[in-house]
């Protein structure tokens, strides 16, 4: 039959995040820890990559552990019930294991019932990606809330004895639950990516462990992600002076660094969870932000903005404002 026509959920005008969470697990490791083990020092990786300690999650611990914990707390935040979310995405670089996905098992495990569930991995920029997933999903119908986790277990995929990726990389989750707003809360996505290059980040195959060329890593993020910031400031309709905060990517404190200076952003405060967190990979700006929101560091309703980057070489940035 030609000539049908297909009816649409209404188009709502905007979308906005109700509530973040953070889980860490109890194991903390320090630099002095490090160097008990291996040729390395306090004072080494503290001047090359800004980390003072991380957690790591122990061997029972799962993904789907870490991502239930989060989940929890920002439903809590939120204000919301279980039966209120009808979408549930993970976003995960260090999955255990290619299938089954964990987002059914975390909505299962949080009393959400039969929602729409996937994983997504876009490594580092992944949380950026799936908010901009849940963003779209409310405005256009195709759920009421959704929950959004970043969560990564990293350490299942580090050599241990490995300088350059051991003292770097990290385990935890964060979370954001995303429901419909009758002004936009979440600013349009700008994201990309370069695939010229994806060994310079990379898992070989599935008896490898992570290796990175940290040094081109660090050239590319230094000067191709500020501009992709820039632009999702001016796309919803801000300049940087407007910003309350910053929240790139937890890779590395130097690069943040870099990165916030060319934003210019007089009156931002710049989050630097990797002191303490270490690297998490997809779940390093949720945590971040969670742990911000917690010590009452930015303010609600104030715009801050998401910058991801990473493996692939993928990026994302969008501004939200903090609920």
């Amino acid at each position: 039959m030609t000539g049908v026509t297909l009816r649409a959920e209404p188009v709502r005008p905007g979308a906005r995040v109700l509530g973040f969470g953070g889980h860490q697990p109890a194991k903390v490791v320090t630099n002095h820890d490090f160097a008990a083990v291996m040729d390395t020092s306090d004072e080494w990786i503290r001047s090359r990559v800004g980390i003072v300690e991380r957690r790591l999650a122990g061997p029972d611990e799962t993904i789907t552990d870490l991502a239930v914990q989060a989940g929890g707390k920002a439903l809590a935040a939120s204000g919301l019930a279980p039966s209120d979310v009808d979408l549930v995405i993970v976003a995960t670089c260090s999955a255990e294991t290619p299938m089954p996905s964990h987002a059914p098992a975390v909505a299962h495990r949080l009393g959400i019932e039969a929602p729409g569930a996937y994983d997504l991995n876009s490594a580092c920029s992944g949380f950026c990606y799936a908010l901009a997933a849940a963003d779209a999903a409310v405005r256009t119908g195709s759920a009421r809330n959704v929950l959004v986790v970043g969560a990564e277990k990293m350490s299942q995929w580090i050599d241990q004895t490995d300088r350059s990726t051991a003292i770097i990389f990290a385990d935890g989750a964060g979370a954001a639950v995303v429901g419909p707003s009758e002004t936009p809360g979440i600013g349009p996505v700008v994201w990309g990516s370069d695939g010229s290059a994806p060994e310079r980040i990379a898992i070989a195959d599935r008896t490898s462990f992570i290796r990175q060329d940290g040094q081109a890593v660090f050239r590319w993020a230094t000067t191709a992600i500020a501009p992709v910031a820039l632009a999702a400031v001016e796309r919803a309709g801000l300049v940087p002076d407007d910003l309350a905060t910053i929240v790139p990517h937890q890779a590395n404190l130097r690069i943040i660094d870099a990165i916030a200076r060319r934003i210019k952003a007089t009156n931002a405060v710049v989050a630097d969870d990797i002191t303490r967190s270490g690297n998490t990979s997809g779940a390093s700006i949720p945590l971040a932000l969670a742990h911000m929101i917690e010590r009452g560091d930015v303010p609600s309703g104030a715009p801050a903005l998401l910058v991801g980057f990473g493996a692939g070489l993928s990026y994302a940035a969008q501004v939200i404002q903090i609920p």
